[in-house]
């Protein structure tokens, strides 16, 4: 019984000494940014981004990045003309009054041929799909004023009718008006949170 016992007592330990190594990161809005471009009228391309966004990172005591979520407000998407952002926004794509955020939450990471992926969830428009992100984390480093950073950046391409953004035009020349590949990148910069 007491063998038994002294067994618990120090898987409980370890369990507690392995929570207590994991390290979160919150994503600094300030020095960060999710930004995209799509193919229009096929022969050239339009970017973006979104610049209302938060989220964090988890890594463990080998600074290993094992977790990642992202909450974005599809409200603040800027291409840097109002006039498409509002059509954007509105029924034909976005449905931000809808559909007003847009998240991703992951919490696997693999290693194939040499390269990190985070698998996760990405929702979308309202629409929830398995991804994989390749990725790669810098860091972690101290800034001038002591605080522990890490830095984040991942490419990927998504489809966008997959997750329902279907409207377009087609061209009398062939082709469409909108591309339905979109290109992501990402670039983070994230802040150790100091344990209480």
């Amino acid at each position: 019984m007491k063998s038994s016992l002294s067994i618990l007592v120090i898987f409980t330990v370890l369990l507690a000494t392995t929570a207590l190594a994991d390290d979160t990161y919150e994503i600094d809005a300030a020095h960060a940014s999710i930004g995209f471009s799509i193919r229009h009228l096929v022969i050239s391309k339009v970017t973006g981004k979104f610049s209302d966004f938060s989220g964090s990172f988890m890594l463990d005591e080998k600074n290993q990045l094992k977790q990642a979520t992202a909450l974005i407000k599809v409200t603040s998407i800027d291409t840097g003309v109002e006039k498409r952002d509002v059509h954007l926004r509105s029924a034909d794509f976005f449905e931000v009054e809808k559909f007003p955020e847009a998240s991703f939450d992951a919490k696997k990471v693999i290693n194939r041929d040499g390269k990190n992926f985070l698998l996760g969830k990405l929702t979308l428009h309202g629409v929830t799909k398995n991804i994989e992100l390749p990725f790669t984390v810098n860091g972690p480093i101290k800034d001038p004023w002591g605080n522990t950073k890490i830095g984040f950046e991942a490419e990927t391409v998504i489809n966008r009718t997959d997750y329902g953004l279907n409207w377009n035009k087609a061209l009398e020349t062939g082709g469409v008006m909108v591309g339905e590949e979109v290109e992501l990148v990402i670039s983070l910069e994230a802040t150790k949170v100091q344990a209480p």
